[in-house]
């Protein structure tokens, strides 16, 4: 997996990561792709310690595996909290967020932000949807995901609509192919002077 970056610094190479998103038994795409994704970080990285923090929608619990160590109750901004500082708490290297409207709550899934804006590690946001004409909280929220997050993933069959990222976020987007997706260095881009707008 090479070597991670806190805000533009080499740390090391991540030996505790963690993704954030829908997993199994929960039924829904996002779910079996990070159950996918996590089986496929745990056995690419052997000696890494590879955990979930899986998003339950209203009202639901489910048996998960123990790969997912902790939960987020979507209308709980507290769990949001909560999650923020397990993360913290258990010293993890880089946390993987799989963005997918209509998983978080709040209002545009909002309250993935307060989880967000309490990290001390490195996030990677992966944007499964890319909206044609979010609204004007869409967009906001996408904006501060975008400035959080060290990397942006577009998965490859949004690669012609990743133009639209540039729109949300403000940033200009690296065409360059990534294994999983196209990738965007947003930190980069700040040190560049392409992505002055994102603070």
């Amino acid at each position: 997996m090479g070597e991670i970056m806190n805000r533009g610094t080499i740390v090391g190479t991540p030996r505790r990561i963690a993704i954030l998103g829908n997993h199994l038994p929960r039924q829904c795409g996002i779910a079996t792709f990070t159950t996918d994704l996590s089986g496929a970080v745990a056995a690419e990285v052997s000696n890494a310690d590879c955990v979930v923090v899986a998003m339950n929608d209203a009202g639901k619990r489910y048996a998960y595996p123990p790969r997912v160590r902790f939960e987020v109750a979507e209308g709980d901004i507290a769990s949001y909290r909560g999650a923020a500082d397990y993360l913290n708490a258990n010293k993890i290297d880089v946390v993987s967020v799989q963005h997918e409207y209509g998983i978080f709550g709040g209002k545009a899934g909002n309250y993935l932000l307060t989880l967000l804006r309490k990290l001390r590690m490195p996030i990677v946001t992966t944007v499964h949807t890319i909206l044609g004409e979010p609204d004007f909280m869409q967009r906001r929220a996408m904006n501060e995901i975008a400035r959080l997050s060290r990397r942006l993933v577009v998965m490859g069959e949004l690669r012609e609509r990743s133009l639209e990222v540039l729109r949300l976020a403000e940033v200009a987007v690296d065409r360059r192919e990534a294994h999983v997706g196209n990738l965007v260095d947003v930190a980069q881009m700040r040190d560049d002077g392409l992505a002055d707008g994102l603070g």
